[in-house]
């Protein structure tokens, strides 16, 4: 197109010089100086046109050369956009940009979602006015030592973390202010079970140390017959054994809570090992006069895991049906394989748990009858260690049950075949 009109242009130049030369050599007198004239102005004009040419072919490169680079320009911004666009878009945490009339000026899906931002809010003060906080976009802009600021804020059910802080234009003037929003609901989840843990554990150890102090206090006053004196020891000594459990219970909790410790897996045959445990629980079986049954269906594969930790979760399940199964009860163990995992299976007719309390059984600390738990000499961390191992191990646990009628719980493993896949 260019070029075209630059001939186009050029063509008519020509013509025009040409005419105005023809016309005044036909107005003045034809003499020989005057043929001279024009015969120059001819030739002045056909080198003038040259030179417009000329210069002309050179502004239409110049012109090529900026329309690729605008070209290209043009396409990296977009490109760069577009990625900011998608960085924006798919980031887990929170964008919201406003200007210094604290309008939005950029927000992001996980902003929305995690503020609970409708379509009526669309000002700094409409986001964060409702959540009372003692921030506002002057102090943010103006004020040095408000440079940036952090507030915790909770959303319903969540808790976010905002981080506000001031951005700049190319005078390096402030232009508005940039929130980043975070979720730490996890968090705030997190330290609320370790302030609850800490309270659980003063309160569980508490409550032994007290019992012990008081009767120690009171043996060493004196002048006591020696039944008395047999009763009260036994209370010493039962409720230092209940804080031995509750230590020794914590300290594993603690070994599997630290994820630095690995797990020293094994092959086994895991028949073998329930059918031990039962026998390392005879006395207690006997004394309950309970029929307990073990069937280990044919062709088990050898499972992969600690053999320690699992023979721990065995016999922590038995202890538990032995205990809140009335005397002369019934337990059935099944051993047996599903798929890639081996399974133990222990079903007793006890007095059940609660519906309510199944999804809590498994909570450090949590008992469904407290007072019936500490009389059998539970710590209430039982199945959370159970959890924790099958967990480190690879395996499951589920438990289902109905008040007065008994409980059933599935352990689940991988066996050696499974681990072979997997490797």
């Amino acid at each position: 197109m260019l070029k075209t009109t630059q001939s186009k242009f050029i063509l008519m130049i020509c013509i025009i010089e040409v005419l105005l030369i023809l016309g005044l050599g036909v107005y003045f007198t034809h003499t020989n100086q005057v043929k001279i004239y024009i015969a120059v102005a001819i030739t002045t004009a056909i080198i003038m046109s040259i030179c417009i040419a000329v210069l002309l072919s050179k502004f239409e490169k110049m012109i090529d050369v900026m329309t690729v680079e605008l070209k290209d320009k043009l396409s990296d911004v977009s490109t760069k956009k577009k990625q900011v666009e998608a960085i924006l878009l798919h980031m887990t945490d929170g964008i919201v940009a406003f200007n210094r009339e604290g309008e939005i000026i950029l927000i992001n899906p996980a902003a929305k979602k995690l503020l609970s931002i409708g379509p009526e809010d669309n000002t700094f003060d409409d986001i964060f006015g409702k959540f009372n906080l003692d921030i506002n976009m002057e102090k943010i802009i103006y004020l040095e030592t408000w440079t940036s600021t952090e507030q915790r804020i909770q959303v319903d059910e969540k808790y976010v973390n905002a981080y506000f802080a001031p951005f700049k234009d190319e005078k390096d003037l402030p232009n508005g202010v940039i929130a980043v929003i975070q979720d730490i609901t996890e968090h705030v989840k997190l330290d609320s079970m370790q302030q609850e843990f800490v309270a659980d554990v003063s309160h569980e150890l508490k409550t032994p140390i007290t019992s012990i102090m008081g009767y120690a206090d009171t043996l060493l006053e004196g002048g006591f017959d020696q039944e008395t004196e047999t009763k009260f020891l036994n209370v010493i000594a039962t409720e230092s054994r209940r804080m031995a459990r509750l230590v020794t219970d914590l300290l594993t909790l603690s070994r599997y809570d630290n994820t630095k410790n690995k797990t020293n897996k094994e092959t086994f045959d895991l028949g073998e090992l329930v059918k031990k445990s039962q026998e390392k629980l005879a006395i207690e079986i006997k004394k309950k006069q309970h029929n307990v049954n073990c069937f280990v269906t044919a062709d088990v594969p050898p499972v992969y895991a600690s053999k320690d930790d699992i023979e721990r979760v065995v016999l922590n399940i038995l202890t538990n049906s032995i205990k809140y199964t009335k005397d002369g009860g019934e337990i059935k163990i099944y051993v047996g394989f599903v798929y890639t995992d081996a399974y133990i299976k222990i079903i007793d007719n006890g007095i059940g748990i609660p519906e309510e309390d199944l999804t809590r059984i498994f909570e450090r600390f949590y008992r469904v009858d407290k007072a019936r738990t500490r009389e059998l000499g539970g710590t209430g961390l039982g199945l959370s260690i159970a959890k924790e191992i099958l967990d480190k191990n690879g395996g499951s646990i589920d438990i289902k049950s109905e008040v007065g009628k008994g409980t059933e719980v599935v352990i689940r493993i991988p066996t050696k075949q499974e681990q072979n896949l997997q490797i």
